[in-house]
């Protein structure tokens, strides 16, 4: 099994470089930059290659015993044997459809310790083995925790390229509201204890998710197969099963 550092003195390395690898991002997304479609159809850009080649250098210098999964890579080709067990799952702009619609809704995913960065929102999420907190631009380190839902309903978390599938999920649920947001920051608002539920009826891979998962177990919630069974990491096929992100159930 790959020799892993110590948990809890990670945190702030991942923390900065999720932070870097979105000025990265940032830069791109401020320029003219191609949209290039890849093998299965789906968008890339400069931004997703710049930005998983920064973070797989500085994880390789920071762990060199873990291997990296990364989007990027692993479209090209590049699978790491992960048997050991201990792996990076990398997703270095997750929500690029919305990148390239100059849109706000993507993040930066980093999964081992738990880590989720938004550079055009300007917070970062992540977790530890001290729970799971945020910030925001300059301001303090707080605290973040998922919470039970309110006696008026569930408030509810949609994607925006997948509602009408989410919604049809939700048709028996109880709820107060709803928000429709891009990318692993649907796991941020429930994490955060800003919303109660967020069901995943569209194709995702385990990069986009991992970090988001991560995060929302140290904040309290769960995420789980639609039959209740748990996710798994590391598969074969890195396409998940539909899935739904709840906080604390009551």
């Amino acid at each position: 099994m790959p020799a892993v550092p110590d948990r809890s003195q990670m945190t702030d390395a991942i923390v900065d470089i999720a932070l870097k690898a979105g000025e990265i991002v940032m830069e791109v997304f401020h320029s003219e930059f191609e949209v290039r479609a890849k093998a299965d159809k789906s968008p890339v850009t400069v931004a997703d290659e710049r930005a998983e080649a920064f973070i797989v250098e500085r994880l390789t210098a920071l762990a060199p015993d873990i291997p990296i999964v990364g989007e990027e890579l692993y479209a090209a080709g590049q699978r790491p044997d992960i048997s050991g067990g201990v792996f990076w799952l990398v997703d270095a702009l997750d929500g690029t459809s919305e990148f390239t619609k100059r849109g706000q809704d993507f993040t930066v995913n980093i999964a081992l310790i738990e880590n989720v960065h938004a550079p055009a929102l300007g917070f970062t999420c992540w977790g530890s083995p001290d729970g799971a907190f945020r910030k925001t631009g300059d301001g303090p380190i707080e605290r973040i925790a998922a919470r039970k839902p309110g006696p008026d309903g569930l408030v509810a978390v949609i994607s925006k390229s997948h509602a009408s599938n989410e919604t049809e999920y939700l048709k028996d649920e109880k709820l107060a509201g709803s928000v429709n947001r891009g990318s692993s920051l649907k796991f941020c608002l429930v994490a955060a204890g800003e919303a109660d539920i967020y069901p995943r009826l569209g194709p995702t891979s385990e990069w986009d998710i991992a970090a988001g998962h991560a995060l929302l177990l140290a904040a309290g919630g769960s995420v789980k197969q639609l039959d209740g069974a748990p996710l798994a990491y590391g598969k074969a096929n890195v396409l998940n099963p539909h899935f739904v992100a709840r906080g604390r159930v009551i």
